[in-house]
């Protein structure tokens, strides 16, 4: 396994994390502790769930083996995230003060820690005042019932002022941005991982493998039956995975997976992993596993080596089509052109 620093923190972490958002939905909770297990037997160390996960049966999985595997329980770095409604109440989500403080009261008690590691806020929250949600953030580290923060799903001017407030409160900074990212999906090259680079936050991309898409187990003009990943409405999922399967890109960014992955007598997970890993600011990896053998194929790819011209490869091949101002090769223009005019 291999480490690296948790955003701009002190603290170690595995570049893989172990997502549990399938504990207690796609794997039962015997399932889930072998899982744990395994992952952390093989020198992975940060486990990642939310209070939402399964209605917060997630935490509880967690809180149980954790609570059973006291000597492997010490080493895990423990992440955990508020924000969605648990309740049917008004107040029963967000990132107001009062939901936060009995957010983290309940996922302490089904974790059943004292302490969390990693508090991550699941979402931006309109409707509160960020000033409110970044006190209470600081207030918790120091009263110890947290170590770090961060955040996920934020936007690049979201994280850059939360940093800008808390640094002028003199609060403590956010260290981690929960972002989906791989392959298939780089739009947050555009504004959010420059964003995420000037503040120092580490980056723990969820989904690398795009639903499934990048381990090569979908087919063009084939669409997927029985189990699959196309969320709780199948119309839409059906729709999302349509306008996947159209894209001529997708299915050139599988060809060049693949062939990578032949020479390297890997698997097409485990090229999209090993890319992943190796982009600007990325901390860890969230991999997620309904069964040991998905486990075990994930966590092979820390062994992967691309060479540089590999990873060229597959970041020219899946390269967004679109090219919108001012990110494209327009707004580099302009940009030249001002720069010129400035001189």
């Amino acid at each position: 396994m291999q480490y690296r620093t948790l955003g701009r923190s002190g603290t170690a972490v595995s570049v893989q994390t172990l997502g549990t958002m399938t504990f207690g939905a796609e794997a039962d909770e015997a399932a889930s502790h072998e899982i744990i297990t395994a992952y952390v037997e093989a020198g992975g160390n940060l486990l990642d769930t939310a209070d939402v996960y399964s209605a917060g049966v997630s935490e509880e999985i967690i809180g149980r083996w954790l609570f059973d595997h006291p000597d492997l329980a010490k080493d895990v770095v423990l992440a955990t995230k508020a924000r969605f409604p648990m309740g049917k109440a008004p107040n029963d989500m967000g990132t107001s003060r009062r939901h936060l403080r009995r957010a983290l009261e309940d996922s302490l008690r089904r974790l059943q820690v004292d302490h969390i590691d990693l508090y991550q806020m699941h979402a931006w929250d309109a409707h509160t005042p960020l000033e409110e949600t970044l006190d209470f953030l600081d207030d918790a580290i120091h009263a110890g019932l947290i170590s770090y923060y961060g955040f996920s799903n934020y936007l690049g001017w979201q994280v850059t002022k939360a940093v800008q407030v808390a640094k002028a409160h003199n609060w403590a900074l956010p260290v981690t941005l929960q972002p989906q990212y791989n392959l298939l999906v780089r739009d947050i090259e555009h504004e959010i991982v420059p964003a995420c680079q000037d503040a120092g936050l580490g980056l723990l991309p969820w989904s690398p493998l795009a639903g499934g898409w990048l381990s090569g187990k979908y087919e063009r003009d084939v669409p997927p039956t029985g189990a699959t990943r196309l969320g709780e409405n199948p119309k839409r999922g059906m729709e999302a995975w349509q306008a996947r399967n159209d894209d001529e890109r997708t299915w050139n960014t599988l060809e060049v997976v693949r062939e990578i992955a032949e020479a390297h007598g890997a698997t097409a997970s485990q090229v999209a992993l090993a890319w992943l890993t190796a982009q600007p600011a990325v901390t860890s990896v969230i991999i997620g596993a309904r069964n040991l053998d998905q486990l075990h194929d994930n966590m092979a790819a820390v062994g992967l080596e691309l060479s540089e011209q590999e990873l060229q490869r597959l970041t020219e091949v899946s390269a967004p089509r679109v090219d919108p101002y001012p990110y494209g090769a327009a707004g580099v223009q302009q940009r030249h052109r001002l720069l010129v005019q400035d001189q």
